[in-house]
């Protein structure tokens, strides 16, 4: 088990001395590690045999529909779910036997907000530093630089009941950072926020990026994950379908461009046939039906929706756009991301 006495403020500053952890390493150089981890909940196999490994300083994903297993798999790797079979080291440890050692290492930011709505922005933050055994001296310097952070200043006083969505978020970010945790888990960090909201917190999530804090969300937005993710895993099922980086999970998964056509109900699948026998589909191009519309997969968006209009085909609607995250999930599994 290696230690690292260099570790930096989530929020970029210096470590108090009044926090006794130091980074810890499994001993091959990761923080995270599981081999064969699987999780049953009766005959139920929720994560079954997965592996995966998350470096120090990483921004890793868990990608998947509801029901893929990723919230599964991160409670375990929380600590506060034990496994039913294969390894798992958090920090160089076993939480199935130093599961409180790990959690004072780790910030959670859990799918709901759970915060306490009756007290301000400023006493949630020290009330919950209280729980790790923080000090008051530690405390109170360090809400404020979390309430700036948060960009929460001017609510700094205010009752968080009378936040919005998208504050309270950042304040339960915030809130997970009191410890200077060497790990920030996220567990769909942006369920339910507008796009506006979105952003603001991705740029909030970048930050602690770049401060070097280890990160590890799930989500089952694709535009999400290839935001903030360094690399990722697509699951469903309870398994792990693809691994590697956003960009290369679609070089592998999918074409360059998707031209999106939308002909009307019951004219979907007939179209894409009549497409296909045509001619009208490049060297590797391929259709997909869905319910609402087709996916024509292909290296050239614009010189493939000509030709489909050529041919005497008109959709109602066309887009022509670049391959997603949420592509590759189709291809893989044959259903989209969200459902």
């Amino acid at each position: 088990m290696k230690r690292d006495s260099t570790h930096r403020n989530a929020t970029g500053g210096g470590i108090s001395a009044a926090l006794k952890s130091v980074a810890l390493e499994n001993a091959d150089g990761s923080l995270i590690s599981a081999r064969g981890l699987v999780k049953t909940f009766g005959q139920l196999r929720a994560v079954d045999g997965i592996d995966f490994s998350v470096g120090k300083g990483e921004a890793f994903g868990l990608l998947g529909p509801n029901g893929a297993g990723k919230s599964t798999a991160m409670r375990m790797v929380a600590s506060v779910s034990k496994r039913t079979g294969g390894e798992l080291s958090i920090l160089g440890m076993d939480p199935s036997l130093r599961g409180p050692d790990i959690r004072a290492h780790l910030g959670v930011v859990p799918q709901e907000d759970n915060l306490d709505l009756e007290i301000s922005v400023r006493e949630n933050l020290v009330v919950y530093g209280r729980y790790f055994g923080l000090p008051f001296s530690y405390l109170r310097p360090k809400a404020e630089e979390l309430i700036d952070f948060a960009q929460l200043r001017e609510k700094a006083r205010e009752k968080v009941d009378n936040l919005s969505g998208g504050m309270k978020r950042r304040l339960t970010i915030a809130r997970a950072l009191v410890n200077e945790p060497d790990i920030l888990l996220l567990d769909e960090p942006t369920t339910g926020l507008d796009p506006q909201a979105r952003h603001v917190l991705w740029d909030r999530l970048f930050r602690l990026k770049e401060a070097g804090v280890t990160l590890v969300i799930t989500t089952h937005y694709m535009d999400e994950a290839e935001q903030l993710c360094d690399r990722l895993v697509v699951m469903d099922r309870g398994h792990i379908m693809a691994e590697g980086t956003p960009a290369s999970l679609i070089r592998e998964h999918s074409s360059r461009e998707v031209v999106e056509l939308r002909f009307g109900s019951g004219r979907n699948e007939g179209t894409a046939a009549a497409i296909s026998a045509a001619g009208l589909l490049g060297e590797g191009d391929r259709v997909e039906v869905l319910p609402d519309r087709l996916l024509v997969y292909t290296q050239e968006g614009e010189a493939t929706l000509a030709r489909v209009v050529a041919s005497g085909q008109r959709p109602i609607t066309s887009l022509v756009r670049r391959s997603s995250l949420e592509d590759v999930f189709l291809r893989l599994t044959g259903r989209s991301l969200v459902e």
